[in-house]
């Protein structure tokens, strides 16, 4: 009788501690998703800004149509690796393509804002001035967001990386997620400054 019960005494801490793990990893993954869900909103609203910010420059810069096809090229780019990024938040693979991407369209854009310095009246330009500065906080946001996203997604993958969830963690389906980091830790530091 009193083995029976400890048995099912057993069984039922086991479910419970199961279930517990289970539950914890879930809201951990959904942190991620959402803290993932900030930064796609953040990278929208850049993509939307880029176009008009090409478009300004345009006039100014008849000569560097390359230049600005290149960045327009990236924006799609980067637009669609983040479209792919945010079907599968999380997705090691799509994080690193994403994360390349943004690379060369920040790369394009530091190219635009450099050829602009020759420009006196494009650099006095409101409308110029206006979208460098919403592009300036924009780029802001997406690296708190970006940060926020991280944090979520190394929590998760300590807690589905300790013991015991371990043992649980890969029979649930619980990958690990990729973290969203830049491509290039030299590139981070040498960040264009703007000033218009």
């Amino acid at each position: 009788m009193f083995v029976a019960l400890g048995v099912v005494a057993c069984i039922a801490v086991l479910a419970l501690f199961t279930i517990g793990t289970y539950n914890s990893l879930v809201t951990r993954r959904n942190r991620y998703k959402n803290a993932y869900a900030q930064i796609d909103v953040q990278l929208k609203r850049r993509y939307d800004l880029i176009p008009n910010l090409v478009e300004s420059v345009k006039g100014y810069m008849k000569h560097e149509a390359e230049t600005l096809e290149a960045v327009i090229r990236a924006r799609n780019a980067a637009y669609s690796a983040s479209q792919r990024a945010a079907e599968n938040a999380g997705d090691p693979g799509a994080m690193k393509a994403l994360a390349s991407a943004e690379t060369e369209l920040t790369s394009g854009l530091a190219r635009i804002v450099a050829l602009s310095e020759a420009y006196p009246d494009l650099k006095a330009n409101q409308n110029m001035r206006d979208l460098t500065e919403e592009l300036t906080t924009t780029e802001n946001r997406v690296a708190f967001a970006r940060q926020a996203y991280n944090d979520s997604v190394t929590s998760y993958n300590n807690a589905r990386d300790m013991f015991p969830a371990v043992l649980f963690a890969g029979m649930f389906g619980f990958a690990p997620a990729g973290l969203l980091e830049a491509i290039s830790a030299a590139h981070e530091r040498n960040a264009p400054k703007v000033s218009f």
